[in-house]
């Protein structure tokens, strides 16, 4: 599924913008919610320098933050082809059977039956490719989800330079997570500790789950020209009647739906049936860009994205091209912490005029 084309043929240019390289967080803070929190309201009203801390401030009773629950799995292995090749896997997706859709990283592409020793013990067999993406079978001791969590390395993203330390494995992940199968982190839930929840929570601040589970497809680049000729990657969710009866509630009591993250509004827009919101799990290759309307949340908290990234197209379909470079050009001039480990953004709808 593909957002509506605006009447402009938008390019993938116009979503460049310059980031120092020393702007791209490269560990997390010591404490989650002292991120930084850019607050962008809607119009011309002037941006706010906040931190995610302050957001018991900026809310209101009866909101209702929508949160995504998925957690990241140790998704990275290394191995060996029988030629002798080092081969780096990363999953994408684990399917039945033992099997899974993952990406491999290899000097000459492996063949069907062949098979990779993996270091961490066992064998993957090559069951085929499509595009990008092989099948493997692995054959570990016990089932792939299981071993993963035992021999499998957390998949940082690839703007983070560095190998995965064991404080990794707690922060590159949200204090939330429960439904396993991403391989990365619906990253502006992870500015959210315990804390914070307890006093939203008091304050009469509602929370509800979706489960999107964030592909390796989320770091591929743009690579057409024309946004509207790109094909989007396929992710699993599942928005369930409970959340979609807290929504309705929210809204019927004048409360706000913010969504946590862009994978939050990716799962909620994939779920409106005739503008209603309706519980739906299964597959969505939606992509949102400008001339889309998102009608499923009032506000979004959000990290900032990478130049050219789907992400960002996303974001700019909520709030406004213009006015989300404004905001961006503020956050680099003011030293703001880019990407995942970065800080964020609370952003609210463009006034449509």
């Amino acid at each position: 599924m593909r957002g509506l084309p605006g009447p402009i043929t938008l390019k993938k240019s116009d979503f460049h913008y310059e980031l120092p390289p020393g702007l791209i967080a490269q560990e997390p803070l010591a404490e989650r919610s002292a991120s930084r929190l850019l607050v962008v309201p809607a119009g011309d009203a002037p941006f706010a320098d906040r931190q995610v801390r302050d957001l018991p401030q900026l809310l209101r009773k009866g909101d209702l933050l929508v949160f995504n629950d998925t957690r990241v799995i140790p998704a990275r292995l290394f191995g060996q082809k029988q030629s002798g090749g080092r081969v780096e896997i990363l999953i994408e997706r684990l399917l039945p059977d033992n099997r899974a859709r993952v990406q491999i990283g290899a000097s000459k592409s492996p063949k069907p039956g062949g098979r990779i020793a993996l270091d961490a013990g066992g064998e993957a067999e090559v069951l085929g490719r499509d595009g990008e993406f092989y099948q493997l079978r692995f054959h570990v001791d016990g089932a792939l989800e299981s071993w993963l969590l035992k021999a499998g390395r957390l998949p940082l993203p690839p703007y983070i330079h560095r190998d995965p330390g064991i404080d990794d494995d707690e922060r590159y992940q949200t204090v939330f997570a429960r439904e396993l199968g991403a391989v990365a982190a619906p990253t502006a839930g992870l500015h959210f500790d315990d804390a914070l929840l307890e006093t939203l929570r008091a304050q009469g601040i509602e929370f509800g789950h979706v489960t999107l589970h964030v592909g390796a497809g989320t770091f591929q680049p743009v690579r057409v020209d024309d946004v509207r000729e790109h094909r989007m990657h396929s992710e699993w969710l599942n928005v369930g009647a409970a959340l979609v009866e807290q929504v309705r509630a929210a809204r019927a009591r004048g409360g706000r739906g913010i969504a946590v993250g862009t994978t939050v509004v990716r799962a909620l827009e994939s779920a409106l049936r005739d503008g209603e919101l309706q519980p739906f799990a299964g597959e969505t290759r939606i992509f949102i860009f400008p001339g889309y309307r998102i009608r499923s949340v009032d506000a979004m908290l959000t990290n900032f994205h990478l130049p050219e990234s789907t992400l960002l197209m996303l974001v700019s379909a909520f709030a406004g091209k213009d006015r989300v470079f404004a905001a961006y050009e503020h956050a680099v001039r003011e030293k703001y912490r880019f990407f995942s480990y970065g800080d964020a953004m609370l952003l609210f709808p463009e006034i449509s005029k």
